[in-house]
């Protein structure tokens, strides 16, 4: 029986308060065992990102309990928080957040140098498909590349778990297929857990589990028997 990566228990997040409170979380229950692929599907104010970025440790819950395997990650200090980002976490959001004035391996070694057990940046490149372009700047690589580059300085750090919020929404669908191909190695490769926040329904065709999110709660987790490469997806 798989162990689980994360579990949550009663997961609320309000932003302000009274009349004008917002509640993002509505008590979320959920397990997502390891080595999975997961899709987060759902609208614009669903709450998937807000859960994304509570068990990511960039937020903390108003109420519930969110497990990073064993560890309450609702308990941690901030400094325990750090420790646990930078050790098990890797983060790719939809506008790649790259330095322009570093190289691609510039860019990937910036991360490796704090990291636990990191792998060689070059070797991050090339397991996106980079080899060639290690020594290109972001302005000279097309907007899949830097994506690429995004994830190569993500799995660079060897993470238990890779984000990724919308890494798709900028792409076209020729482009945005390879990323999610570059995901799907990640996962079937290192063994890494990897949620994927989307409102692109075709896309969670791919995963093995899909989580549909409306008005801060869980609707529906379904586990998908027949995957799709990303290839045979509808864009």
């Amino acid at each position: 029986m798989k162990k689980n990566t994360f579990s949550t228990k009663g997961l609320t997040k309000v932003y302000g308060e009274g009349r004008s409170a917002v509640h993002a979380l509505r008590g979320v229950d959920l397990d997502i065992p390891e080595g999975e692929i997961v899709v987060l599907l759902g609208p614009s104010g669903s709450g998937k990102s807000t859960l994304l970025n509570i068990i990511g440790g960039l937020d903390r819950a108003t109420e519930g309990d969110a497990f990073f395997q064993d560890q309450n990650l609702s308990q941690m200090t901030d400094k325990e928080l750090t420790r646990y980002r930078r050790d098990h976490v890797g983060f790719v959001f939809q506008f790649y957040n790259l330095m322009p004035s570093l190289t691609a391996h510039e860019n990937v070694e910036l991360v490796t140098e704090i990291a636990r057990d990191p792998m060689d940046p070059d070797e991050a490149l090339a397991m996106v498909g980079l080899r060639e372009r290690v020594d290109h700047f972001p302005a000279q690589l097309s907007g899949g590349e830097q994506q690429r580059v995004a994830i190569a300085r993500a799995v660079a750090k060897n993470p238990t778990v890779l984000f990724c919020d919308e890494p798709t929404g900028a792409l076209d669908s020729t482009t945005g297929r390879a990323v999610l191909n570059v995901l799907k190695d990640v996962n079937e490769k290192l063994g890494a857990t990897v949620m994927i926040v989307t409102h692109a329904a075709s896309q969670a065709a791919m995963a093995d589990r899909v989580i549909h999110f409306a008005d801060g709660a869980i609707r529906e987790v379904v586990v998908n028997k027949n995957k799709l490469t990303p290839e045979e997806i509808d864009w």
